[in-house]
C-alpha cells in the first residue's frame, strides 16, 4: 500500500499545525499539499497532534446539556440528582436560570 505522505510531509504538517492549531491551518495545508481536508485531519490525528475545536455558543460559553446543568444543581444544593431529574422536562434556559440564581445566592 503506497503511503499518502512522506515523512518530509509529516513533519512539515506537525510543525506547521503546532504552531498554529487551527481550522484555518488545516486548511492551508489541505490546500499547499493537494489533500483533503478530512485527510490532513486524519493525518494530524493519527500523528497525534490534532486538537478537535471545541464548540461554544453565540455568547462564547461551551454549552451544558440539561442533565450536565441538572447534576450541577443537584451539587450545589447537596442533594442527590436523581431526585430532580424531572427537571429535564423543563425547558433548558429555565433549569439555567435556578442554577444561576442559586449559584449567585450562594456564592453572594
Amino acid at each position: 500500500m503506497a503511503a499518502n505522505y512522506t515523512e518530509a510531509q509529516v513533519a512539515i504538517m506537525i510543525s506547521v499545525y503546532e504552531a498554529t492549531p487551527t481550522r484555518e491551518t488545516v486548511d492551508m495545508l489541505a490546500k499547499d499539499m493537494d489533500k483533503s481536508v478530512k485527510s490532513i485531519i486524519g493525518k494530524l490525528s493519527r500523528e497525534g497532534v490534532y486538537q478537535k475545536a471545541v464548540y461554544t455558543t453565540k455568547t462564547g460559553e461551551v454549552p451544558m446539556t440539561k442533565a450536565e446543568i441538572i447534576v450541577s444543581l443537584a451539587e450545589l444544593l447537596e442533594i442527590d440528582s436523581n431526585k430532580i431529574i424531572g427537571l429535564e422536562k423543563a425547558p433548558k434556559q429555565d433549569i439555567k436560570y435556578i442554577y444561576e440564581i442559586i449559584e449567585e445566592k450562594q456564592n453572594g
